[in-house]
């Protein structure tokens, strides 16, 4: 990522996040043209996303870092490895791509720009499913980074098209998805008025996660000089 300048990674940020969020929002809007079972629109919904996600993080990843969602960069940034000032740019782009994906999704299917979702999504179960999502959505990267860098873009799609079908709130797990997606009238919409409470829940699941991994994930003691007994067996 060193090799890049920060025009560059901005541009991947918000180029990875429309993806995601076009492929989100477009594969809902084909799932409900398809089909009128939820169980399958939403099965229709997870996979591209899974996969998109796979594909995005190995083309971007060594550009970026492939955040693409605030609350992970807010992760890098706490871990001190992504400046303050660099971070809020990281949010701006892939709060600005999402838009972008919302539109794009929306001109591929004949739809207005930008419609103000009305489906409702709030309440306690809602929120703390998304802060379950977002802990281990960080979870998986910072373990992965740790122990098995090259799988990180398989173990991100893998849990994200678990935690479709394992969360109350199917997974938005990011703020700039989640604002994207208040403004489609479609499948995979929230409406504009839940967007606070995901957002504060995605944020604080995000840190939650940094904080035990970062415990959990320090170094481990070097052990201490072997016992007589066992180097006698």
């Amino acid at each position: 990522m060193d090799t890049f300048d920060l025009s560059r990674r901005l541009a991947a940020e918000a180029l990875g996040t429309g993806i995601l969020v076009a492929t989100v929002v477009g594969s809902g809007i084909m799932a409900e043209t398809l089909t009128r079972d939820v169980a399958l629109a939403l099965l229709c919904n997870t996979l591209p996303t899974g996969a998109i996600l796979v594909v995005l993080i190995t083309v971007l990843g060594p550009i970026s870092g492939a955040h693409f969602n605030p609350a992970v960069t807010l992760v890098f940034t706490g871990k001190r490895e992504l400046p303050v000032n660099e971070a809020a740019l990281y949010m701006i782009a892939q709060i600005a791509g999402g838009i972008v994906g919302t539109m794009a999704a929306h001109l591929m299917f004949g739809l207005p720009l930008l419609d103000l979702s009305t489906k409702v999504r709030t309440g306690g179960p809602q929120w703390f499913a998304e802060a379950v999502a977002a802990f281990g959505l960080v979870a998986t990267i910072l373990a992965g980074i740790r122990f098995q860098r090259t799988a990180v873009p398989w173990l991100v799609g893998l849990y994200i098209t678990a935690a479709y079908w394992f969360t109350a709130s199917t997974s938005f797990a990011n703020p700039a998805v989640a604002i994207a997606r208040s403004l489609t009238n479609t499948f995979a919409g929230i409406r504009p008025g839940d967007l606070p409470g995901f957002i504060v829940a995605e944020f604080c699941g995000a840190l939650a996660g940094m904080l035990l991994m970062t415990w959990l994930l320090g170094r481990p003691r070097a052990r201490g000089p072997v016992p007589i007994a066992e180097t006698q067996r």
